[in-house]
C-alpha cells in the first residue's frame, strides 16, 4: 500500500475535498462516486459521507493508497 502525508492548514477539510487535494481524484464528481460506492475508509471504517470532516491525525484509504493527514 502506497502511503503519503497531506498537511492541512485549517481545522478540518471535507472528505471529498481531501481526495481532490491529495490527487486521489481528478474531479469532485468522481470523489462523490467512490465515496458513495463505499470505496473510501476513514480511520479503518468505510465512510459514505462526502462532507465528513477530516482532521489532522485521520487516515484515509482508497484502493491501494493511504493518506495520513497532518
Amino acid at each position: 500500500m502506497e502511503t503519503s502525508k497531506v498537511k492541512i492548514k485549517t481545522e478540518f477539510i471535507k472528505l471529498d475535498q481531501l481526495l481532490k487535494f491529495a490527487s486521489l481524484c481528478d474531479t469532485g464528481g468522481f470523489a462523490k462516486e467512490i465515496i458513495q460506492a463505499g470505496q473510501v475508509k476513514v480511520n479503518g471504517e468505510v465512510c459514505t459521507m462526502r462532507g465528513k470532516k477530516i482532521r489532522p491525525g485521520d487516515v484515509i484509504e482508497v484502493d491501494q493508497f493511504r493518506v495520513e493527514v497532518e
